[in-house]
């Protein structure tokens, strides 16, 4: 069993860096609004919607400025558009070059390594300082949960690839440890500036940007705070050049004016409205679709149907609160893809009661029209009541108490074999 483990996780994990409602990221020009409101130095930058908000933005600049494409994916610089167009970071000398470099860019899809084949909107694009660094460092506020704290990581290769530093040279990354009251002190920041290799006059800057940056962590309920790079100029200056935000979605009660900037044309539309269900949806590019209840059952259903030679065509946890119409909803989700070959419902009433869970299934067998094979695991809470349900329902539905043999009717029925 163990052996399937690594396979279905793998395939998940590449998936999740496009659901943002676990963990919402802002816009860059966004970013660059919450330091500057908490007094951390940044190059100008301010948004435009349309070319000529581009041109007119650079003119005020009153020099050459950086254009960049606002969407909330890394690698933009060697990304590319569907139009055609390369790169979504470029110079313009002039306000005319930047109203040209925003033509291209908005309204357009920009793919890089992280978004996948399937890109995403640019509905803006930024108008940055031009404002080459004298040298560049990386930085990140994060959370280690082994320790259960935050922690400052920090290297002096800014401006690269941060996972590429890691793996060719580890020394160069210092990660410190941090007291989750009072973050970072002073003395600490500037003996950690000095580690870096910031010149002497510009050490009590860099640890101000640090406690500055702890202070937005800690306030704003943040998971990730990532800037790079963290540029040191000549007078001794420190700014954030580019930075990345995450924030903690269970915050959102007290954080609406954070929540209030999520840009929903960056997500997945399917996702999107799983959310409004409360349920955890990921689409995967399988042809089984999933629904269970609890995010470990759910793994562990995907890697019961990988042992079992199957491919998961999504992650669907509908938690311990779902009512028959978030059910209802779960199997709208999982049609939505034309791969779907069957349909694998396990579910383990603790919380969530297995009728509720067979009134979703039967209404949505019938308003829905369901064709394809539904293959059933309920054992719990309700679970007699659930099954009677089932089999008065009338509806052809395969019914299984053992995961193994579930999971491989689930296999057998996707790649067209009758049981």
């Amino acid at each position: 069993m163990l052996r399937s483990f690594a396979p279905a996780r793998t395939v998940l994990r590449t998936q999740t860096a496009r659901v943002q409602r676990r963990n919402l990221s802002i816009h860059e020009y966004q970013s660059v609004q919450l330091l500057n409101k908490y007094g951390v130095p940044t190059p100008k930058g301010v948004p435009a919607f349309t070319p000529a908000e581009a041109e007119a933005e650079a003119k005020a600049f009153g020099g050459p400025v950086v254009v960049k494409a606002q969407v909330l994916a890394g690698g933009r610089g060697k990304g590319h558009f569907k139009n055609g167009f390369q790169g979504g970071v470029h110079m313009a000398d002039t306000p005319a070059e930047a109203k040209d470099f925003a033509s291209k860019m908005l309204g357009q899809t920009l793919v890089t390594k992280q978004t996948g084949a399937i890109g995403r909107p640019c509905n803006a694009v930024m108008i940055a300082e031009k404002m080459p660094p004298a040298k560049e460092y990386y930085a990140a506020l994060l959370l280690d949960r082994a320790r259960g704290a935050p922690v400052l990581v920090a290297s002096n290769q800014g401006g690269m690839n941060i996972e590429d530093v890691a793996h060719e040279n580890p020394d160069a990354i210092i990660t410190t440890n941090l007291d989750f009251d009072n973050g970072i002190s002073k003395a600490d920041g500037v003996a950690l500036a000095e580690k870096l290799g910031f010149a002497e006059h510009s050490r009590e800057n860099a640890a101000d940007v640090f406690n500055k940056l702890y202070k937005i962590f800690k306030e704003k309920d943040s998971t990730q705070i990532e800037i790079n790079p963290l540029g040191e100029l000549p007078d001794g200056t420190v700014l954030c050049m580019d930075a990345k935000f995450g924030f903690d979605d269970n915050a959102d009660f007290r954080q609406h004016d954070v929540f209030e900037l999520r840009d929903k044309s960056q997500e997945d539309a399917e996702e999107v409205k799983a959310a409004e269900y409360g349920l955890n949806f990921i689409k995967l590019d399988g042809d089984i679709g999933c629904l269970v209840n609890g995010a470990g059952l759910a793994m562990a259903t995907m890697d019961v149907l990988k042992l079992h030679g199957g491919d998961p065509a999504n992650f669907l946890d509908v938690g311990g609160g779902a009512t028959a119409e978030a059910v209802k909803a779960a199997f709208t989700l999982i049609m939505s893809s034309k791969n779907v070959k069957s349909i694998f419902v396990n579910i383990f009433g603790g919380i969530m009661r297995c009728d509720i869970i067979a009134e979703g299934i039967i209404n949505a067998s019938k308003d829905l029209e369901m064709t394809i094979p539904l293959i059933v695991r309920l054992q719990g809470t309700k679970e007699a009541e659930a099954k009677k349900m089932i089999k008065e329902s009338g509806l052809s539905i395969y019914s299984y108490d053992i995961l193994d043999e579930a999971a491989d009717a689930a296999v057998k029925l996707a790649n067209g074999v009758s049981l």
